[in-house]
């Protein structure tokens, strides 16, 4: 670091004073660096993480189930195709599940065999056509829609039917976009009761569309998600899910998913 230029009035401790705290704020911007180039389109799973979804069909079939909700029309083994990246190198899984033609919801999603508490995610996604519609579910309850063409709170990016997301964030059909989502489960006491309510920050191509929202409840009833039909999707349990994504007929491709699980002691999903 560069020191002769600095006031000759100052003192040599206190030059030196000025020289640590500059580098502080130097390795602290650094570090922000490095954090946020964990995010948006290409984003590498970091130490800990784990694979969702690799484009392969091993890991489509190692990793994820149907979900067996009250709609459940398809049949094991997932039926979800895998196919030629259009964009780039590689592969991706289609959410275009014949059994949800028409978009049946409910009827032939996908989500993970594990289950999950607080963590952050990662989801690539590419909408083929316009108009094309999927979700990605937090814990199986709580969806962030996936919609061309609409900028509502029933949207493209939207904590559905409670936060509508800058729609200038998409990068259009035909291209990957990417959700980075930190999420913290609700909160439960010792008797079962609510006592907080789920939370999640989440940046759609690196930018930051959503930051430590609530979520208030489990929307689209029974067939949607799990607690959908526990007192009109307000009756949350403290149960973990799965990283769910919706099929609905459409040609959604997904690739490059993985989850690093978290212990979020504080309230705050902010990263």
């Amino acid at each position: 670091m560069y020191t002769n230029n600095l006031p000759t009035f100052m003192t040599m401790k206190n030059r030196r004073e000025l020289i640590r705290y500059l580098s502080v704020i130097v390795l602290l911007l650094l570090i922000q660096g490095i954090s946020h180039a964990q995010i948006g389109v290409g984003a590498k799973a970091p130490k800990g993480a784990k694979q969702l979804f690799d484009g392969s069909k091993k890991s489509l079939h190692g990793n994820w189930q149907y979900w067996e909700g009250p709609r459940l029309a398809a049949e094991p083994p997932i039926k979800w195709a895998i196919v030629k990246d259009p964009v780039d190198k590689g592969t991706a899984v289609s959410s275009n599940d014949p059994a949800a033609a028409g978009g049946k919801y409910g009827a032939a999603d996908i989500v993970t065999k594990e289950e999950f508490r607080d963590f952050r995610l990662h989801v690539e996604f590419l909408i083929a056509n316009p108009g094309g519609n999927s979700g990605v579910y937090l814990q199986n309850r709580y969806e962030i829609q996936i919609l061309d063409g609409d900028s509502t709170d029933h949207g493209m990016a939207a904590i559905i039917n409670e936060h509508a997301a800058p729609y200038r964030a998409y990068n259009g059909v035909g291209k990957w976009n990417a959700y980075d989502m930190q999420f913290r489960a609700a909160r439960f006491d010792d008797s079962g009761k609510l006592t907080e309510k789920a939370r999640t920050t989440i940046y759609f191509n690196g930018i930051k569309i959503h930051e430590d929202q609530a979520i208030q409840q489990v929307w689209g009833g029974p067939n949607s998600g799990m607690d959908g039909g526990n007192d009109a999707g307000k009756g949350i349990t403290d149960r973990p899910g799965g990283i769910k994504l919706q099929a609905e007929g459409h040609d959604v491709l997904y690739r490059n998913i993985w989850i690093q699980p978290l212990n979020l002691s504080g309230p705050s999903t902010d990263f």
